[in-house]
């Protein structure tokens, strides 16, 4: 009899735990609603409504651009590299500079997990990243085509634009969910309620509603990854065109290629008893490739060479 009861007691204590994660889901859903009746009546009309919209989100790309880049330098523990210190790269830089539309930018130092370098903020306040390995590993003409590519990067403002594409796209994705959260959370309450009133809390996603919930942000992951899938798809598109702009200034395509194939090949796991254990660029799947942000290394070497083996772009450098 005790027993019976002690069940009893458990299901009524569940039943209102239910109650109340459903009270507590509604009592959202009616916030939600009630900032968006709000929203509806102060909204400045269709235009304004698009330039508020428009204007958080370069504000928060700005702001998170700013923030993100002090940051990573900061993680870095980067040192700026003295004009003393290396005038043959500078002397290189400043010819670089008058060629293209870009304004002097910073050179930092960093000891980076593998030789690479990049570059940061914009035509007119960059910075440029080099590994210390590099001057190890490259020649002054292939140092100078890796420099060009980082100076092509600023003056197309690329990882600017980059991030305000993803702060675009978080704001309109934070819209979209106040928007549909006035139905989104009772749902959600109503399916989690179910499944503690059935004494199984965790099988919410199987009651009808939870799945159609489960549908529902299926769709938004959907979303979100091909939104993602755009903006790495433009990120080597502009890999490329840093390529070709680099070559273009140089005239020195080869140079560049070397350069891409040294970074590759120290880059690349030891040789050995355990080399079969490490992963390499060359056991990534599609989809892997489809979500890098840069093209393979192998694609962008063979561009350039074909690039340096036409004469029609060989005599346009020389000329530029």
């Amino acid at each position: 009899m005790s027993v019976a009861r002690a069940g009893n007691g458990t299901r009524l204590l569940m039943a209102l735990v239910g109650l109340a994660v459903l009270v507590w889901y509604l009592a959202l859903a009616a916030v939600s609603y009630w900032v968006l009746s709000v929203l509806r009546v102060t909204a400045p009309g269709p235009l304004g409504t698009l330039a508020l919209i428009v204007t958080v989100a370069v504000v928060g790309g700005v702001l998170s651009y700013r923030f993100g880049t002090s940051q990573l330098l900061s993680s870095l523990e980067a040192v700026e590299l003295p004009r003393s210190h290396a005038p043959g790269l500078f002397r290189r830089l400043d010819r670089l500079e008058s060629r293209m539309d870009v304004d002097s930018p910073t050179v930092l130092l960093a000891r980076l997990p593998m030789p690479n370098a990049f570059a940061l903020g914009t035509a007119g306040n960059g910075t440029i990243v080099l590994d210390r390995s590099l001057f190890r590993l490259l020649s002054p003409d292939e140092l100078e085509a890796l420099v060009a590519h980082e100076l092509a990067h600023l003056e197309r403002y690329d990882a600017f634009v980059q991030t305000l594409a993803y702060s675009g796209f978080r704001t309109l994705a934070g819209l979209g969910f106040l928007v549909l959260a006035p139905v989104l959370l009772p749902i959600a309450g109503i399916a989690r309620a179910v499944a503690w009133l059935r004494g199984r809390p965790g099988s919410w996603q199987r009651t009808a509603f939870g799945r159609l919930l489960v549908v529902l942000e299926s769709g938004a992951v959907f979303a979100f990854l091909a939104v993602t899938l755009l903006v790495r798809a433009h990120s080597r598109r502009q890999e490329y065109a840093a390529d070709d702009r680099a070559a273009a200034v140089t005239g020195k395509p080869v140079s560049l290629a070397r350069a891409l194939r040294r970074i590759q090949r120290a880059a690349e796991p030891p040789r050995g008893l355990l080399a079969p254990l490490y992963v390499t660029p060359d056991d990534e799947g599609a989809l892997s490739r489809l979500l890098s942000t840069h093209p393979s290394t192998d694609d962008r070497i063979e561009r350039l060479l074909e690039r340096a083996r036409d004469p029609d772009e060989t005599v346009s450098a020389t000329a530029g």
